[in-house]
């Protein structure tokens, strides 16, 4: 079985419900995919960081994936547009023409957030502020402890899977889970449907 029919039948074993097999996939390629986004940002935990939101744009986008493409060509067009899409939001580069716009879907949740600081915003804030704090005390608690340690103590995902004793595709399957369950919280009150879609 060739790389392509390996990958297919985990991308299949996902759309069925099972989540190990997106793990796999993610050990399989979180090494060539954080290359290529480090060419773009050049800083390596801002590079790992957007190693996790390509995954986790992946998993969102994997019940669209019929197999037409390579599944790591699939997942690199998402990595490189999430690099470019970060590039662009930071206004280190100027917006190019092969962004794909509909992958531009959603602006960090701190920019819509911190537009203007009037009465509403800040009362949007508080709303967000308790949303996620319930969506992280849901949380299975590997799911939770490995989101904490990212989010609230800063550690690396190295130093995530050194205390969790576990592989490091598993500490980023776990956090992208927890970010996930997170913004399902974050998507009522940032009126984003577009993503239940």
């Amino acid at each position: 079985m060739g790389d392509h029919e390996q990958d297919l039948a985990l991308v299949k074993r996902v759309q069925a419900g099972d989540n190990s097999a997106f793990d796999l996939l993610v050990r399989k390629y979180q090494h060539r995919i954080g290359a290529v986004v480090h060419r773009f940002v050049g800083d390596a935990a801002e590079a790992q960081d957007l190693v996790q939101d390509s995954f986790l744009r992946a998993w969102r986008a994997l019940p669209g994936f019929r197999g037409d493409a390579q599944f790591y060509t699939w997942l690199y067009r998402i990595a490189v547009n999430t690099a470019k899409n970060h590039l662009v939001a930071q206004k280190r580069r100027p917006p190019t023409s092969d962004i794909e716009a509909g992958d531009a879907e959603r602006m960090a949740v701190g920019d819509r957030l911190h537009d203007n600081d009037t009465p509403e915003h800040e009362l949007l804030r508080q709303d967000v502020e308790g949303a996620v704090t319930d969506a992280v005390a849901a949380l299975p608690p590997e799911l939770r402890e490995a989101i904490t340690l990212r989010e609230v103590d800063g550690l690396s995902y190295e130093e995530i899977a050194a205390r969790m004793q576990c592989p490091i595709g598993t500490v980023r399957s776990r956090i992208f889970r927890a970010r996930e369950a997170i913004d399902q919280r974050l998507r009522p009150l940032l009126g984003d449907e577009r993503s239940k879609a």
